[in-house]
């Protein structure tokens, strides 16, 4: 471990020594039950961040406690709010007074990023929600506990506290909160049905795109069904059993039927053709945070992927 300076005043300290009775778990796991409120995804950067020492070295988080581990814990501080409300209609699917069930449109961002400050679901969310979203995962996404990307369309869930965050965030550790797609995509796909176990990582040469990186990546599942052969194109039905970031996106070019329209990972003339990629987050289905509730919701395929589907029915 190598050792790292870090500054006193750079945000609120915890120590914490592990008792006998609390010794052989992982650091991650230990942190997250000494420390209310917050994910264990959280946990994990801060120890990225090298907030996280062992007897003054930084360390990872898989490593096992042991009696009298000496652990420093250096909080950032709260950052100031500054993204602005902005009364951007939702398509809001449920509500209650812990989750909150959106329609995400076409070309709307999830959370703020450079470039992106503005015109976001959170920009809307936090006009809708005014203070009621969890803020576990920071104050650039507040009450967003998954996410979908930009031209992707479809169901998303958001806590509007954060022991609802915590649930939807266990369900999705545990794969029990299911999250099925439709798609087109390019190509006549011959296998009725079908599952894609491939990891995912960091594209070598474009950082901007993911790829399948056997013995580097992480754990990728996706599976498929065929819904209808269409005109040099396939109709499919998808469930993630991971959600790695572009997971059905990469997973489907991985086999060379790329989702229509892609203009990262498919043929760049589609994008003209269908104004994006064919995805939709159609289903939804998940245990309620507070009642226990098995829910199940539906978002209708949008009108241009309607549209196109009818275009290439044989």
């Amino acid at each position: 471990m190598k050792q790292v300076r870090i500054s006193m005043n750079e945000g609120r300290q915890m120590n914490l020594v592990v008792e006998e009775n609390e010794a052989g778990q992982r650091l991650d796991a230990f942190l997250a039950g000494k420390i209310p409120d917050v994910s264990r995804s959280y946990i994990q950067k801060l120890i990225d961040d090298n907030r996280v020492l062992v007897n003054g070295k930084s360390t990872k988080g898989k490593i096992k406690t042991y009696p009298g581990m000496n652990i420093l814990v250096i909080l950032p501080e709260p950052e100031p709010l500054l993204l602005k409300p902005e009364d951007i209609p939702l398509d809001i699917v449920y509500e209650d007074s812990d989750i909150l069930i959106i329609n995400k449109p076409k070309d709307m961002v999830v959370h703020p990023a450079p470039g992106n400050k503005d015109n976001t679901l959170v920009n809307a969310l936090l006009y809708h929600c005014k203070d009621s979203l969890s803020d576990i995962n920071g104050v650039i996404r507040p009450g967003i506990v998954h996410r979908i990307d930009k031209d992707t369309t479809g169901l998303i869930a958001v806590a509007k506290n954060n022991k609802a965050h915590q649930s939807l965030a266990m369900q999705l550790k545990e794969r029990s909160m299911k999250r099925i797609y439709e798609a087109i995509v390019e190509g006549i796909i011959k296998e009725d049905k079908g599952t894609i176990d491939a990891p995912i990582g960091r594209h070598p040469i474009d950082r901007k795109k993911m790829a399948v990186t056997p013995g580097k990546g992480r754990e990728a599942v996706t599976h498929f069904e065929v819904l209808e052969r269409l005109k040099g194109a396939t109709h499919v039905r998808l469930r993630l059993e991971t959600g790695r970031t572009h997971q059905i996106r990469v997973h489907m070019a991985y086999i060379h039927h790329p989702v229509y329209g892609d203009p990262l990972y498919g043929a760049s003339s589609r994008k003209k053709i269908t104004g994006g990629q064919m995805l939709h987050a159609r289903y939804l289905r998940l245990i309620h945070p507070s009642t226990g509730e098995y829910m199940e919701f539906e978002a209708k395929l949008p009108d241009d992927f309607i549209k196109l589907l009818n275009s290439l029915k044989p």
